[in-house]
């Protein structure tokens, strides 16, 4: 991972929008899995309404980019909680993080059209648990 801007400022936490995800284990999901390793992830972001706050982070791959945004969370509760040594968070706590930036979105390189996608805020939220769920398996 190279990040350009390593200091953006605190985000605010604001409200909560629930979102469920099944995931399976079928052959295709882990196809999809594997294709995903490999595809340079840029995570845009904007931590208030004012636009100097704008920032990004490059990753080398899906997994990569929402390891990072867990991170910058985590990062974020240790700053507010610098005596707690054990700190722990439930999806919903990291999800009300991501819903209290101004925006992010990611882009995501597509080899077959050479060519950056962009995805939404629901997607990383979607992508974060997915994570989430495959470390803790």
């Amino acid at each position: 991972m190279t990040r350009r801007n390593p200091s953006p400022p605190s985000p605010s936490l604001s409200h909560f929008s629930p979102s469920s995800l099944k995931v399976s284990a079928t052959n295709d999901s882990l196809s999809s899995s594997l294709s995903m390793a490999n595809r340079h992830t840029i995570i845009l972001m904007q931590t208030s309404q004012n636009r100097a706050t704008r920032t990004f982070m490059d990753y080398d791959s899906i997994s990569q980019a929402m390891d990072g945004i867990c991170g910058l969370y985590e990062r974020k509760l240790k700053d507010l909680n610098p005596a707690n040594q054990n700190i722990t968070y439930d999806i919903a706590d990291l999800y009300n993080f991501i819903d209290g930036l101004a925006d992010m979105s990611a882009l995501v390189y597509e080899h077959s059209i050479q060519a950056y996608l962009p995805y939404d805020r629901q997607w990383i939220k979607q992508r974060t648990l997915q994570h989430l769920r495959r470390m803790a398996h």
